[in-house]
């Protein structure tokens, strides 16, 4: 037993990484247990295993009495001097045993101790793996589909994303390699469950960190964050150094660092804007090329009503309303959109101002030449000063009319 033992001690020491000592003591204790529950029942033992040699010694621990009334656990105070010399009655001396008496049942508990110490041990190595990395972009290699939860295998663990955290439309074969975000380290009866995502915000903005380097050191900060996986994403940034365009270092020269991200994402769209504390301005850089005509803010609802002109409507709202919900998300704010339509857009009104500016006509007069119909300069064309009188004016309005259209050039 003492080869078997030496065995399993380098193996998990050198394979596993697993002690000595801490393989000796499960052993021990598993051995220990389990003859106390068998052919040792009632006896009270003590284990010792050589790290050497995987040698295995096992003593009873016994009370010396003068009078036995339990064997088991008690030895005669003559027998107690043979085994120790000067032993006395009330001692408790240690009785070497053969360890094959432990029994067979003993020989396999140890070995299922063993056994669960290595996944014990290996449950524990995962964790303190990879707990440091949590937040962190890892790549593996994935395994296998199950359901709708994909397992991928990073080399020292396997990792979970289920598919809440993957992004639509992304299809992944056996073998292939992925990154993800390493999203959070789940305790189960298993033991820790890794947990990776794809669709997390906080992988593209990992993703960013890693690519720019002025976000890195702190030059460039993301102070707003938005997104819909697999489709859109928008993000606001600020720059703590003057000479330094935030939007420009997260693009990067030709859009060289905007375009790998793009390409990690599986061609999602990315909006880079530079970050106003102002919703209004926000609301204005979120939107571009769409112009908003109006924009009224609710402070106590904490709500925008945004007006945009008909071209611009399709724009603002976005594919199935995605970029209006995504400048919402941005700036943090309820945001409406409504098409804006224009006070004073009436043809009458526009006719008189029309008459008033190129005759320098009074606005009156101009009103009651657009009632009767001449609502434009091509309008008097053949039209006479007893024109005007028989449908209402006086013959020095009629006469004043005439000369102020006839000295305007043709």
């Amino acid at each position: 037993m003492s080869s078997e033992i030496l065995s399993v001690l380098e193996y998990m020491e050198k394979e596993k990484g697993i002690g000595r000592a801490d393989m000796i003591a499960t052993i021990s204790n598993a051995l220990k247990t389990a003859a106390q529950k068998g052919v040792n029942s009632g006896q009270e033992l003590k284990i010792d295993i050589n790290p050497k040699n995987g040698q295995l010694h096992a003593w009873a621990v016994m009370k010396v009495v003068d009078s036995i009334s339990n064997p088991k656990t008690e030895i005669h105070v003559e027998k107690a001097q043979a085994v120790k010399p000067g032993a006395v009655i009330g001692e408790m001396i240690e009785k070497e045993i053969d360890p094959s008496t432990l029994g067979r049942i003993a020989a396999q508990t140890a070995r299922q101790a063993v056994m669960q110490r290595l996944r014990q041990f290996e449950k524990d190595r995962i964790y303190d793996d990879f707990k440091d990395q949590v937040g962190n972009i890892v790549t593996g290699t994935v395994r296998r589909r199950e359901r709708n939860d994909l397992y991928v295998d990073l080399g020292k663990a396997e990792a979970l994303m289920p598919g809440k955290e993957q992004v639509p439309g992304e299809e992944y074969q056996p073998g292939e390699r992925i990154r993800c975000l390493l999203l959070a380290i789940e305790s189960t009866p298993r033991g820790p469950e890794l947990i990776l995502s794809r669709a997390t915000p906080k992988f593209v903005r990992r993703l960013f960190e890693l690519e720019v380097t002025e976000i890195a050191d702190g030059t460039v900060k993301i102070e707003a964050f938005a997104r819909e996986p697999g489709y859109r994403t928008k993000i606001a940034v600020t720059s703590m150094d003057p000479k330094v365009d935030p939007v420009g270092a997260c693009v990067g020269a030709r859009g060289a660092r905007v375009k790998t991200i793009v390409r990690e994402l599986g061609g999602e769209k990315i909006d880079i804007i530079k970050y106003f504390a102002d919703p209004r301005e926000m609301i204005i850089e979120a939107l571009k090329p769409a112009l908003p005509r109006e924009i009224i803010v609710d402070d106590k609802t904490h709500r925008i009503l945004l007006k945009v002109a008909t071209d611009d409507l399709a724009i603002a709202i976005g594919r199935k309303g995605q970029n209006a919900r995504l400048t919402s998300r941005l700036i943090g704010w309820r945001l409406d959109i409504e098409e804006f339509k224009a006070l004073g857009d009436d043809p009458r009104k526009t006719a008189i101002d029309a008459l008033t500016k190129a005759f320098a006509l009074d606005p009156a007069i101009a009103a009651r030449l657009v009632d009767m119909g001449i609502n434009s300069a091509a309008a008097f064309e053949g039209v006479e000063a007893d024109d005007l009188v028989s449908a209402g004016f006086t013959t020095e309005e009629a006469q004043d009319i005439i000369a102020r259209v006839s000295q305007q050039p043709t």
